[in-house]
């Protein structure tokens, strides 16, 4: 009996769910307590257990009369002994096969008695026939079956329940183990079939905890054993693969217990809201080049990873107990072929030399059909880590070993498989320090390795010729270059000193250049792998930040390029790096920006960085070449449409863009609102808004707002001055629901209505991401003379979130700031924004009128606006 709980049948019911009630919250929070120590998490768990069975003891002693045909199982998580503060408890009546009201009435006072005690009790109760056919129809319910622990019952009641279940009446082992890998798979599936998400399920996702009770259910129904550790003797199960399980299993039930603490409910994701909580509750440290949050989650991802290598053996095993063991084939004298799996022949292999491990990577690659590796030669493997040297201390055969795999059939498809297997960290050992290794921000969803192997997948792609829709240019790059080798490794090496401390860049050239010495690499391939990686952001920076458009911007890049070959080397590697952080990073819009920069950067290392290009060089290229265009299409009075133009234009723009507007302006009257949308070529749903009116204020804020309304985010925008106080603005967009294609006459139609009017346009009203409010951004506002000193840069950095252009220009049309040009840049939950703005005069902006829109702005952006 529990301390403090009576069970005399006189007491009332209520007087005792309210006393079990405050016993089972002053026990909570001495586990609690006991948690916070450190405890044992299996002993933790047990004692749990045991302070529930005894207040469901009670109840069921004040409920159920002695002589009732009535017996009582606890089942699922709670019949494993698996309780975690905010866990079901889950139990199994089992009642003879003529019930009576009597007992009826009993388990109904039963299970208010729970209820009220706030026990989060679920029932089923059955007869045993019942529980049989229940299991074969359910596998949920076959699983929790399985479980059953006695609380109110004889030994020979629990021999009847498990007879009930028993292979022999239901779920034989090979449908039970076909069924619950299939359930594994989709489970998996569901989750994207990674571990490394942003905010991970302890539980149900890919090498969690339900991972680790599918193969113990999966171990009693093949093999008969009560507990996954008697598959030791069988010989289906290492000591060391048993203490790797139970080890994750403790790592993960203790971020799991922690997490239905910090959230007070039961919560099975580590949500953004709970990492830092948590992290702190867990007692990590903060770390200046590691946060204590990202040391959490380093963890748990690594255990995730061990747990899935581990489960991926078990399952083969499984399968061979059930299917039979089958002859092997011989592949060479070292490796075979059996059902499937890549297998080495040696029974003792790799017996010391770690030089065959790299042979089996070797002959994996050029075996494509293979599975995967046999569980043998995957444990053997395993076990043999600690003794595979890094390449620093490798002898020049291994290390030409490597390099072989690097140039053979499918290198990254290698790589990827040496990461999963723990052999790319000990022969780098760099990577394996990234390995798990997560950034708390929204920009990176992916850990450091997870991240490299993604960027290292999309360059395999480019290597295909097959024209992928997500980039334009980078299929007719890739056969350009010389050694393709060179840029895996700089791939490989581009983020591997994340976390150190420093510019990763720099520390990272230094580990580059280290390894292609020791790799034989020549001196010019070792200084184009080390620049790439020094570089690896300079393009993505000069394409999303500043004006490509601008000769003087592509001189710079130009010159810091030097040459074709970094140029074209350091394309492909931008455009894989920004697709290989987060899926909704890249769009048509970057990969536009990135094909623009390269093909003018071309140009001008053609051209001689010594000829530089200037402004008057540029407008008469793109007006001769519009001016070609527009006469091959039959326009009459080009002179006449290019005097209603801004000569600016014909610098910033292309010529393509140039012929749009013109014809745009060769249909409509002087003086006359124009709005023109259309598709970018080449930038799949990008779309181009031009707009050409008489100037007044707020129009760019009234077209930024619309926009905005109309569910297009802007990417970059563009605001020149024509003749006569006119206007041509042009923006690029991209819808923000990827799903739905914009309908590109009801953009035009609602942009002239709102042209038409006073423009008294208000910004919509959206909450705000919950997501977002953990990763806010200081707002940081600075203020520039552009270098003509006719206009004011103003750059702005600070939390992303739906609306947030639109806000902006509310702020600059209230403070009567004019735009003239804007470039739009996210980073996940960061954006970088920049503006070339003036007063209503066209003047640069004075102190005062800095002060006061960089306060106006504060208000406009900080906090949550948009409630």
């Amino acid at each position: 009996m529990a301390e403090g709980v009576s069970s005399q049948t006189g007491d009332d019911d209520a007087a005792w769910a309210a006393q079990a009630a405050e016993q089972l919250r002053r026990q909570d929070a001495g586990f609690a307590a006991r948690f916070d120590a450190g405890e044992d998490m299996e002993r933790l768990l047990m004692a749990r257990v045991i302070a529930v069975d005894g207040l469901v003891r009670q109840a069921w002693s004040r409920s159920i009369p002695a002589d009732a045909p009535l017996t009582l199982f606890a089942i699922g998580g709670y019949g494993r002994g698996e309780l975690f503060p905010r866990s079901d408890i889950d139990l199994l009546v089992l009642v003879g096969d003529e019930a009576c009201e009597a007992d009826t009435a009993s388990l109904s006072r039963l299970f208010a008695l729970l209820w009220d005690a706030g026990l989060p009790v679920g029932h089923a109760v059955r007869t045993l026939a019942e529980c049989t056919r229940a299991a074969a129809a359910d596998l949920t319910v076959m699983t929790s079956l399985i479980e059953a622990r006695p609380l109110v019952a004889s030994p020979e009641m629990a021999a009847r329940l498990e007879e009930a279940v028993s292979v022999d009446r239901v779920w034989p082992a090979a449908g039970f183990f076909a069924a619950k890998r299939e359930e594994l798979r989709q489970r998996h599936a569901r989750f994207g079939d990674t571990a490394d998400n942003l905010e991970p399920n302890i539980k149900e996702g890919p090498g969690g905890l339900r991972d680790i009770h599918t193969l113990r259910w999966m171990a009693r129904r093949v093999f008969g054993v009560r507990d996954i550790e008697s598959l030791i003797p069988l010989g289906h199960l290492g000591l060391d693969e048993y203490a790797a399980i139970e080890r994750e299993w403790r790592v993960l039930s203790r971020l799991r217990y922690g997490l239905h603490l910090v959230a007070g409910k039961r919560e099975e994701r580590l949500r953004f809201d709970y990492q830092k909580t948590l992290a702190a509750r867990l007692q990590h440290i903060e770390d200046a080049d590691n946060a204590a949050v990202e040391q959490m989650m380093q963890g748990f991802y690594r255990s995730a990873a061990i747990l899935l290598r581990i489960g991926e053996r078990l399952l083969q095993r499984y399968e061979e107990q059930i299917e039979g063991d089958v002859e092997a084939v011989p592949l060479d004298p070292e490796f075979a072929m059996k059902r499937g799996y890549l297998v080495a022949r040696d029974e003792f292999w790799p017996g010391g030399d770690m030089s065959r491990v790299l042979a089996l990577f070797a002959l994996w690659a050029e075996h494509p059909e293979a599975k995967g590796l046999h569980s043998r030669t995957a444990r053997a493997l395993a076990e043999s880590l600690h003794a595979l040297p890094a390449y620093d201390q490798a002898g020049p055969e291994m290390r030409e070993a490597f390099i072989e795999l690097l140039r053979g059939p499918g290198p990254v498809r290698t790589l990827e498989r040496m990461a999963r297997l723990g052999v790319l960290g000990r022969w780098i050992p760099a990577f394996a320090r990234v390995s798990g290794r997560m950034q708390f921000d929204l920009f990176h969803v992916y850990t450091v390795d997870q991240h490299t192997l993604a960027v290292l997948r999309n360059l395999a792609s480019f290597s295909t010729g097959i024209p992928d829709e997500r980039f334009s240019m980078a299929h007719e790059v890739w056969p350009l270059l010389r050694k393709p080798e060179l840029l895996l490794v700089a791939g490989l090496f581009h983020d591997i000193a994340k976390g150190r401390g420093g510019d990763h860049s720099e520390l990272g050239a230094v580990d580059a250049r280290a390894f292609c010495e020791a790799h034989g690499y020549g001196a010019g391939d070792t200084a184009l792998v080390e620049w790439l990686v020094l570089k690896h952001l300079l393009m993505s920076v000069t394409a999303q930040k500043q004006d490509i458009s601008d000769p003087a911007v592509i001189h710079r890049f130009a010159v810091e390029v030097a040459d074709r070959e970094r140029l074209d080397y350091l394309y492909l590697l931008t455009c894989a790096d920004i697709a290989g952080t987060s899926p909704q990073l890249w769009n048509a819009w970057k990969d536009r920006l990135l094909a623009d920069l390269r093909t003018a950067t071309r140009y001008a290392l053609r051209r001689g960085l010594e000829h530089r290009v200037g402004a008057a060089d540029r407008i008469a290229e793109t007006r001769d070449k519009a001016r070609g265009l527009l006469v091959a299409e039959g326009v009459d009075g080009i002179d006449g449409l290019f005097a209603r133009m801004p000569d600016t234009g014909f610098l910033r723009a292309r010529p393509d863009q140039i012929v749009w507007q013109a014809m745009a302006l060769a249909e409509t009257p002087p003086g006359a609102t124009v709005v023109r949308v259309r598709r970018v070529a080449g930038a799949g749903d990008a779309l181009e808004v031009f707009v050409h009116a008489p100037d007044r204020d707020g129009l760019f804020a009234a077209i930024a707002i619309t926009l905005d309304r109309l569910g297009l985010a802007i990417q970059q925008a563009r605001a020149l001055d024509g003749p006569q106080r006119t206007i041509f603005d042009t923006f690029q967009v991209l819808s923000i629901d990827q799903r739905q294609a914009p309908d590109i006459g009801a953009i035009e139609r609602k942009l002239a209505t709102v042209l038409a009017g006073s423009l008294d346009v208000r910004p919509a009203r959206r909450a705000q991401p919950r997501h977002l409010r953990h990763f806010r951004v200081v707002p940081q506002i600075d203020f520039d003379t552009a270098g003509d000193g006719r206009r004011t840069l103003m750059s702005l950095v600070c939390t992303d979130r739906p609306g947030l252009l639109a806000d902006i220009a509310q702020v600059l049309r209230q403070q009567r700031i004019r735009v003239h040009d804007a470039r739009i840049a996210t980073f996940g939950a960061r954006a970088e924004d920049v503006f070339l703005v003036s007063d209503r005069e066209d003047r640069p902006l004075d102190d005062i009128q800095r002060d006061a829109l960089c306060e106006a702005l504060q208000t406009g952006i900080d906090g949550d606006t948009k409630a």
